[in-house]
């Protein structure tokens, strides 16, 4: 992969599994980024990082990475609840960020960041990938320009029962660590929650992204022969209607999606697992012509998409057009009216 002349020195922290089936390779193939640094406190699982992606530096402790001054930015990519301590400390060291998703596991933390990324004017983007698929990217702007006024939305994420045999074949054998730093109990057994984390930040931040700010919603849940599902109401601020299924794991192939209808046109997309590489299947009708219009979207390593992106806010001052961390906030937000909904039975204002 060719690289630009201007390269940003990036920091990983997490050499765990995200990191190895995505954010290592991610970081080789982008055009302006550098893998500057890993860091991890396991030094089995750093050694084996750096003898096949070779970063310029290694180390062992975040303080001591983030005191080195060639670093430009750091990748969170750790288990959630070390999310915002994390980035906070960053960004105190003066360090861009690109931290992975959720934002955080609580309003108050979340909100904490978002004022601590507003205070340090640095680049704080969260690793909402699915925004960076060509397919939603085309659906984006032809929501934008071409379609009017939104009506309805419909999105959906169901994982799949089959969902880790077909990871298991797309992405490299995950090495793990006894030394690997976990956060204190279990955060998956509670399963309702960790999958609302989890799986329900893709579904709701699309909904966000494509539909606009949420303004209200209301949640229900039903657990059954050890499966979630979530059915969400949703009232757009532009006062589009909405609705957002959750199924995980469902008996049948893993499938995320959304439709949409407006006044001048509609659209329609199904998205499959980001381990392919292939842009999601998106369709746009427009009355303007009468015509569906198919975008090919061939460079979908939304990972390596998403670090280019990041990496040009910071280099050349081009407009963030990832996840920030208000949107961050936004998510979260939304995850938590979800759980207050259906504990109440009520409507959610956010």
């Amino acid at each position: 992969m060719k690289k630009e002349p201007t390269l940003l020195n990036i920091g990983i922290l997490g050499a765990g599994p995200i990191s190895q089936v995505a954010h290592f390779e991610a970081c080789q193939k982008a055009r302006n980024i550098r893998t500057y640094a890993i860091c991890d406190s396991a030094r089995d699982l750093l050694e084996s990082a750096s003898a096949q992606y070779h970063p310029e530096k290694l180390f062992t402790d975040f303080d001591t990475m983030l005191a080195d001054p060639a670093l430009h930015a750091v990748l969170i990519a750790v288990a959630d609840q070390f999310h915002v301590p994390l980035s906070l400390k960053a960004l105190s060291a003066g360090k861009h960020v690109l931290v992975e998703k959720p934002f955080g596991v609580s309003l108050e933390e979340s909100r904490a960041l978002c004022a601590a990324v507003e205070q340090s004017k640095l680049v704080l983007q969260v690793g909402h990938n699915r925004r960076f698929d060509p397919g939603v990217v085309f659906a984006h702007e032809f929501i934008a320009n071409d379609l009017g006024q939104m009506q309805s939305y419909k999105g959906w994420y169901y994982d799949s029962t089959s969902r880790y045999v077909m990871t298991n074949n797309l992405q490299p054998l995950v090495q793990t660590s006894s030394s690997a730093k976990r956060p204190q109990g279990d955060p998956k057994s509670d399963r309702e929650r960790y999958y609302l984390l989890t799986h329900g930040s893709h579904l709701l931040d699309t909904a966000r992204f494509l539909g606009g700010k949420i303004a209200s919603l209301r949640a229900r849940h039903n657990e059954s022969f050890g499966a979630h599902c979530w059915f969400i109401e949703l009232d757009f601020a532009n006062g589009a209607l909405g609705h957002a299924d959750l199924n995980v794991p469902i008996r049948g192939d893993f499938e995320e999606g959304f439709q949409i209808a407006g006044e001048f046109g509609s659209v329609r997309g199904k998205l499959p697992l980001p381990w392919y590489f292939k842009a999601g299947d998106v369709e746009c009708f427009s009355v303007k012509d009468g015509v569906y219009r198919r975008p090919l979207g061939a460079d979908a390593f939304t990972y390596k998409l998403q670090l280019e992106s990041f990496a040009d806010v910071i280099l050349h001052g081009k407009p963030q057009t990832g996840a920030n961390a208000l949107d961050g906030l936004a998510s979260v937000q939304a995850m938590l009216a979800v759980a207050k909904s259906v504990e109440t039975g009520e409507k959610v204002t956010l």
